[in-house]
């Protein structure tokens, strides 16, 4: 008999805790139970299982025997030497017939008038309750490795339905630039290559980033952050921006170089609404807000266009574009801009023009209108 009182309050710590469904920590509970009797009492292939009585505290043992035939087993042959088994060929897939796991179809029906082949027979077991040390050693470790497996298969579940969002824990540790962030469910990794370049952590610090994947692996499961992917701005974005929420308002694009600089194309599904400004915000609430969790990153929001010309005329923002000549073969466009812009088209190291390409996706190329000419 077992506390029930202990081990109710143990089940719900677990479900309220870990999210380990209780009938789950009861299925480890019995396996556990089943796995010591077998150690302690049982014979080579038997089949045991424990039934746990949530009511009442007692434990059921039984021994399952599967109903076979001579197409299922190879039944041994009686010799002078005992009884034998003869050799089957390779493409026979039969076992050898084990009567602590078998039962021959003829006594499964004496049992049963119905029973089936492949069918579980069940035979009650003695109960008992004194376990040697081994035995109990060997429960503990099986109930140990299923509330693992139901746990990982629990975040597995919460996290799945959580992947491309916005989450938020704090800072366990940091080794080798990447960052452990504590989920308070499982505790997932900020590699460094997914982070924003000159930002910095300290332990215990809260910190915000998308849930880029969840990944199931050996040694547990994986969940992998980004804050530097395009995506997590315009989620960002979106927290902000009740007229995304809602579909009034659409990101059609993104090119972000993460720290420095992003483009941002919206367009908007109802006239009456300017996507760009929905994005800025009252006096650029909006947009300095997104900045500010960024640590200061600049963003370009350009409304977007069906028109070629007049998209990659926009993405050039904040320079002043002349003319845009398009090349729909080669997917290229020639741009235009006065020569007191053209250093302003391009960006410092090139950084607006390659921004401005990545949104399109269009090959930019910028002339001054004196050398056009």
């Amino acid at each position: 008999m077992f506390d029930l009182k202990v081990i109710n309050s143990v089940f719900t710590q677990l479900e309220e805790e870990r999210g380990i469904p209780r009938e789950k920590v009861v299925e480890a509970v019995e396996m556990a139970l089943a796995t010591a009797y077998k150690k302690e009492y049982g014979k080579k292939g038997q089949i045991v299982r424990a039934k746990f009585d949530l009511v009442g505290g007692a434990v059921e043992f039984s021994q399952v025997k599967i109903s076979v035939d001579e197409t299922r087993v190879i039944y041994p042959v009686e010799t002078t030497e005992g009884p034998i088994f003869e050799e089957r060929s390779e493409e026979d897939e039969r076992v050898r017939f084990n009567p602590e796991h078998h039962i021959p179809i003829e006594d499964a029906r004496k049992i049963k008038k119905d029973a089936a082949l492949d069918e579980e027979i069940i035979f009650p077991l003695e109960t008992r309750s004194d376990f040697g040390r081994i035995a109990a050693q060997t429960a503990k470790q099986v109930i140990i490795q299923k509330i693992r497996e139901a746990e990982k298969v629990s975040v597995i579940e919460e996290f799945g339905k959580r992947q491309n969002e916005i989450v938020s824990g704090s800072v366990q540790r940091i080794e080798r630039g990447n960052i452990f962030v504590d989920l308070s469910r499982a505790v997932a990794i900020l590699p460094y290559e997914e982070q924003i370049p000159n930002e910095r952590y300290r332990q215990g610090e809260r910190v915000r980033a998308l849930l880029l994947s969840v990944e199931d692996s050996l040694r547990g499961v994986f969940l992998r952050l980004s804050r530097s992917h395009p995506k997590f701005l315009e989620k960002l974005f979106e927290a902000e921006t009740p007229e995304i929420a809602s579909g009034a308002v659409q990101i059609k694009s993104v090119a972000r170089e993460a720290g420095s600089r992003t483009k941002v194309a919206v367009a908007s599904t109802d006239a009456h609404i300017d996507p760009v400004g929905s994005l800025v915000g009252q006096r650029g609430v909006r947009v300095g807000t997104v900045m500010s969790e960024l640590g200061g990153e600049k963003i370009d929001i350009i409304e977007w266009s069906a028109d070629p010309k007049k998209f990659v005329e926009e993405s050039l923002s904040p320079a002043k574009v002349l003319s845009v000549k398009i090349n729909e073969a080669e997917k290229t466009a020639e741009v235009a801009v006065a020569e007191d812009q053209q250093s302003l088209a391009i960006g410092k190291g090139g950084q607006n023009v390659r921004l401005a390409a990545k949104l399109t996706g269009w090959r930019i190329d910028i002339k001054s209108a004196q050398s056009v000419t």
